[in-house]
């Protein structure tokens, strides 16, 4: 099982991805995201001036050991505090390393941000005096960044000052709300690639120029990317989620936007910091994870909230180890979400896409005060009428529906009508379903979902609601079904 989960205002999975309506306006409550705390943060201080290499005079270090990632630094004097970036010299390519223990004897440990090799004991590095800092603002938009903010895309430098310290289908779905949402948004949208497949990457981004999110000719981009793709180093990958956020905060608070935040994929943020754990020889915890893990998800999860000035919206796909919901890296980043979506194996299998399950996703924003109440009663229903179908299974294998009451006949019936009816075609998979993309208000799917429950269509039949959109297609479907096989 697979789960995809956000940040922002939620509903019911019946209607999460049939409303994502170009026309609406964030946070949207057909999402199924997390809502971003109410409290207020203080304005972040971002540097007033580009610092990307070590000043003169900084202090001198030179290398003592070099295990794989970690390297450790000897001073003989300005010992740099935690979380500080040193910047190996005397190489063709930028290699930079961020402070993570105190060892004694004037020595700090450092985890690298890229590979390592040519490394030798007694090289130079110097001390930043400063965290990791990373290019921020409008001029990052349509642009490709690595975790310490260095241009990836080939399109030579972003000319801008460096600013503060970095800190079954999901990726398909993830694209398909950038598809749906983020080209229709107002504000800016960021995406962050954490230890993801290189083509993935690579893809997402010759679409987003294609469908215009990313312009080459001008400045009207309205995108900012951020890769840590799996072939890096784990220090990176540990470090390209907070990056993102980064610049996320940046437009958040001195832009004044609303903005999206997606993040894919939130387990392998989790999956660095173990390694980089293990690296540091610090004692594993359950299942073999760091024992920071609560207090590593929480850092970043928090900074992930509403100001005066604006807002971040973040949708987050999680890769669950073993099928395991319970396995500690899921369950701890399901303590800071407000909704989760959950991608079904067994839903997938029955040829329905998304394979979202209506009984596993959860929304705390599910409530009447904030969807209305017809769409609160109609996602009730929907979840009512499967749970019923699915406690039947059992005596349809077994017995088979014959044995079943006729009430429980049209429970069945329409469950399954209800089942098809939540699949939906998607523009960036329209070249591997056949199927076109179909775009599907709020407002239509909920009324799609009321007529099936009142009974409105018990007769089509249920192949009728398979991967179409607002629920005339169905109804158009079903006659034509009928004419096919009348001839």
């Amino acid at each position: 099982m697979l789960s995809l989960v956000g940040r922002v205002a939620a509903a019911s999975a019946c209607g999460a991805l049939r409303g994502l309506s170009p026309s609406a306006s964030l946070p949207q409550p057909q999402l199924l995201l997390r809502a971003s705390p109410a409290a207020v943060q203080p304005a972040r201080d971002y540097a007033a001036q580009t610092s990307p290499s070590p000043k003169p005079g900084a202090a001198t270090g030179r290398i003592v050991a070099v295990i794989g990632a970690v390297v450790d630094v000897q001073f003989d004097e300005g010992l740099p505090p935690i979380l500080n970036a040193l910047e190996v010299q005397g190489r063709d390519t930028r290699l930079v390393l961020e402070v993570a223990q105190h060892l004694g004897e004037s020595t700090v440990r450092t985890i690298a941000m890229d590979g390592t090799e040519g490394l030798v004991r007694g090289q130079k590095v110097l001390d930043s005096g400063a965290p990791i800092k990373i290019p921020v603002g409008p001029e990052t938009l349509g642009r490709i960044m690595n975790v310490i903010g260095e241009p990836i895309d080939e399109r030579g430098p972003i000319k801008t000052k460096l600013f503060g310290g970095a800190g079954v289908g999901k990726t398909v779905l993830i694209m398909e709300l950038i598809n749906n949402v983020a080209k229709a948004h107002g504000g800016y949208s960021v995406f962050a690639g954490v230890g993801e497949r290189t083509r993935e990457g690579n893809d997402l981004y010759h679409e987003m120029i294609e469908s215009g999110v990313i312009n080459l000719k001008d400045a009207t981009s309205k995108v900012a990317l951020v890769y840590g793709q799996m072939n890096e180093p784990p220090g990176a990958r540990a470090r390209v989620a907070l990056t993102g956020l980064t610049v996320a905060e940046y437009f958040r608070d001195q832009e004044g936007q609303d903005v999206l935040l997606f993040i894919d994929n939130i387990f392998r943020f989790t999956q660095a910091g173990s390694e980089v754990s293990a690296l540091l020889g610090r004692i594993p915890s359950a299942v073999g994870y760091q024992p920071t893990l609560a207090t590593d998800m929480g850092t970043m999860q928090e900074r992930i909230t509403t100001t005066k000035k604006g807002s971040i919206t973040s949708v987050q796909a999680i890769y669950v180890p073993a099928d395991d919901l319970t396995d500690p890296a899921p369950a701890t980043t399901f303590a800071h979400l407000d909704a989760t979506t959950v991608l079904s194996r067994a839903i997938a299998e029955l040829g329905i896409y998304p394979a979202v399950d209506p009984l596993d996703s959860t929304s705390r924003i599910m409530d009447p005060n904030i969807v209305g109440s017809e769409h609160y009663d109609v996602a009730r229903g929907v979840q009512k009428i499967l749970q019923d179908y699915k406690s039947l299974q059992d005596i349809i294998a077994i017995l088979g529906m014959d044995e079943l009451s006729e009430e429980d006949k049209l429970t069945v019936s329409r469950a399954r009508k209800i089942q098809r009816f939540l699949s939906q075609p998607f523009q960036v998979a329209e070249v591997f379903t056949g199927h076109m993309g179909k775009l599907v208000p709020l407002k239509e799917t909920i009324k799609g979902f009321q007529q099936i429950l009142a009974g409105d269509y018990d007769h089509l039949p249920e192949q009728a609601f398979y991967m179409v959109g607002p629920i005339e297609e169905a109804v158009a479907k079903a006659d034509k079904l009928a004419e096919e096989h009348a001839s």
